[in-house]
This record gives structure tokens, C-alpha cells and sequence, in this order.
């Protein structure tokens, strides 16, 4: 679950540039040098405002107070490449693969809003053609996964929607995580739509003020805290399951490159170590545990599918990551149970020390995981 971003009028994005932005220096990138990024409180400051064709390598430091996030986005606001989640004195190294045409850097102070954006034209289109065709299988083989997880995830929504408008708590409580498992092993893709993800996956800490709360949490609230199901649940259920129906049918749409899977591997990791080792992701049901797997299977899926080229620019690289999914993979099964819809212990259950232990293993995969951009457009 990202932090959310609303749609805004034209205006108001004029307005909030006009207001925000730092000035964008005039040098422009040449091929292979990186772009500065400095991300504070309220502007949002660039090295280069053009780049070649091909990979563009981000060097963010955010000098603010807040945490911040920082974007490529496409002019309809779909995102080629993000990083969340970049604390106040911290930097981070962002890789993406881009073709020629208009995009946009956006930072995104407290990773809520419209953010401070620059603009970024990126000219040519030589250098996208020249990349391992094995690179190309993987993309068609990850674009074959997210549509099959898109695919089978709406029958298993459409069980937890009927349970709810039945008004049945204990077949929606059992149907809950098993319908967000293709989310979560996915979710850098639904994410890269903008719209989809604040409807369907928002938290209520979340929320944008006039938001309205909508989707699974929402839906958890009320069958784990409230322990009632009413007429406003029965149109949360409804709704998710068309908001879910439209996430399928553009799934196939989504822009997928190497660099945008390996990020999103990344990503996916991101997500266990801000929500779910925390459990604050599900905060009331406490199927922490299920949305954790689903997003190490998914980063895993991603690795494996670019492990081919990367095991060949960086062998040491996959060696250590293979080594650390293993790790990872083997704690999590420890806390497997036949007696819960999701497979898993609730998470309530967990001790703190044994909390540590799986954020102790989350950082030691996060770390190689985060040069895997990097090993596949070598």
C-alpha cells in the first residue's frame, strides 16, 4: 500500500508548481550521468531538465524534514519508476529505462499530494534498442504473471464480496487475505496506475484530507473492530470489486520495463518493511503475514525472471540474493498453520524479538536487491 495521490485539476497543478518549484538547472544530462535530485520540504530541485534515451539514473537526497517520495511519472500521471519512503537525510540511487518523449519528476513531501514536479524531456531512442533480448522474455514473462495474478484474483474478491453483502462475518473474515494475495504479489504495477491503488488499498492514516475511505481496509474495520456488517459495507464490497475489475482490464496496459521490475522487486520488500513487519497493514485482521509472503513472491518472481541476465553482469549479486530469499523464505515458513484462512499464524501472535528477526531478514535482502536495477542494464 502506497501513500496515496489524488487526481487534481490542471489549475491546481499550475498553481502548486507556481508556488513550489525550485528552479531546475539548465545543464542537460549527457548519456550515462545521472540526474541530482534534491527533495525538501516544499521544492523539489534538478540537475538537468533533458536526458538521453535509455536508462536515467536518479541521485536523490532529501534534505527535508519529512519523509519524502520521489517519482518519474508519464504526463498522464501513470509511474515509470518510483522510491518511497527516503527519510529526511538520507539519499538513494533510482534507476529506470525510459524512451524518448515528456515526463515529469515529482517529490512528494510526506508522500501525500500532487508533490513538486519538474519536468524532464527525454530526446532520442537509440539506446532502448541495443538491451539483452533475453531482457525483452522477461518483460513478456513478468507481463504474463501480473495478468495471470490480475486474473485469478477477481473470482477470490468476488467470494469476500458475496460473504460481506450476505452479511456473513465469518466467511468475509475467512475470505480476506486470500483475496488480496494477487495484490500484493503485483502491487508496483497496480501502483504505477495512480487511481487504483488509494481506492482499493488506502489505510485510514493514509487518507487525504476529503478522502473518502474506501476498499479493503475499510472493509477489515468493520468486520474485525466493528464486528458488523451494514448497508455501507455491502457498497464497499461492491465497489471493490469493480474497482478490482478495472485494475484486470489494464493490467496488460501497464508500462514494464527491466529496470521497472527490478524496482519493483525492491519495492515489494519497501512494503514489508514499512506495513507489514510493523502490522500496520492490517492493523485489525493481523493477516500481516499473508500480504508478507505475497510480496516476497512477487519480488521473488521478478528476480527470478532477470536472474538470467543479471547472474551474468554480476554473479557474486544473485549468488547473495538467492541466498537471502532462501533465508527469508525459511523464517516465514516457520510461522505457517493449517488453522487460518491465510495460512499463517495471526500476526498479533508474534513476539517482538521474532519481529525483529524478520525485519533483520528483510534489510539483509533489501540491501543486494536494491543493485539488481543496476546488474540488468549493465
Amino acid at each position: 500500500m502506497r501513500a496515496v495521490r489524488l487526481t487534481v485539476t490542471a489549475a491546481t497543478a499550475v498553481a502548486a508548481l507556481t508556488a513550489l518549484s525550485a528552479c531546475t538547472a539548465k545543464s542537460d544530462a549527457k548519456d550515462g550521468e545521472a540526474i541530482k535530485v534534491t527533495a525538501a520540504d516544499s521544492t523539489c530541485g534538478t540537475s538537468a531538465k533533458s536526458v538521453p534515451a535509455g536508462q536515467v539514473t536518479l541521485k536523490i537526497q532529501n534534505t527535508g524534514s519529512k519523509a519524502t517520495e520521489v517519482e518519474i511519472l508519464f504526463p498522464d500521471d501513470r509511474i515509470v519508476s518510483e522510491k518511497e519512503n527516503i527519510g529526511p537525510g538520507t539519499k538513494y540511487t533510482l534507476t529506470a529505462e525510459v524512451k524518448a518523449g515528456s515526463y515529469e519528476i515529482a517529490c512528494r513531501p510526506g508522500m501525500k499530494g500532487h508533490g513538486v514536479r519538474q519536468k524532464l524531456t527525454v530526446t532520442g531512442g537509440h539506446a532502448t534498442a541495443e538491451r539483452d533480448p533475453a531482457l525483452d522474455k522477461a518483460v513478456a514473462a513478468y507481463r504474463e504473471y501480473a495478468q495471470e495474478q490480475a486474473d485469478a484474483t477477481i473470482p477470490k474478491v468476488e467470494t469476500f464480496a458475496k460473504a460481506v453483502e450476505a452479511g456473513d462475518l465469518d466467511a468475509a473474515k475467512k475470505a480476506y487475505a486470500p483475496s488480496r494475495v494477487g495484490w500484493e504479489r503485483t502491487e508496483p504495477i497496480a501502483e504505477s496506475f495512480g487511481d487504483i491503488d488509494p481506492k482499493t488499498d488506502t489505510r485510514a492514516d493514509g487518507l487525504e484530507k476529503g478522502q473518502k475511505w474506501t476498499g479493503w481496509h475499510a472493509l477489515e474495520k468493520a468486520l474485525w473492530q466493528d464486528k458488523k456488517i451494514g448497508p455501507a459495507q455491502k457498497t464497499l464490497a461492491a465497489q471493490l470489486v469493480t474497482d478490482l475489475k478495472d485494475w484486470q482490464q489494464r493490467v496488460g496496459k501497464a508500462e514494464i520495463t527491466p529496470t521497472s521490475m527490478a524496482n519493483g522487486a525492491k519495492e515489494l520488500l519497501d512494503e514489508v518493511a514499512t506495513g507489514k513487519v510493523t502490522g500496520e497493514e492490517d492493523r485489525y485482521s493481523h493477516t500481516d503475514l499473508s500480504d508478507f509472503k505475497a510480496n516476497v513472491e512477487g519480488a521473488q518472481k521478478a528476480y527470478e525472471l532477470l536472474k538470467p541476465v543479471a547472474a551474468k553482469n554480476d554473479p557474486e549479486l544473485t549468488k547473495e540474493l538467492d541466498k537471502q530469499f532462501s533465508a527469508l523464505n525459511t523464517q516465514l515458513d516457520t510461522y505457517r498453520t493449517g488453522k487460518s484462512s491465510d495460512g499463517f499464524v495471526s500476526y498479533d501472535k508474534v513476539t517482538e524479538a521474532q519481529r525483529k528477526q524478520l525485519s533483520d531478514a528483510v534489510n539483509a535482502l533489501a540491501e543486494p536487491l536494491s543493485k539488481l536495477a543496476a546488474a540488468v542494464v549493465k
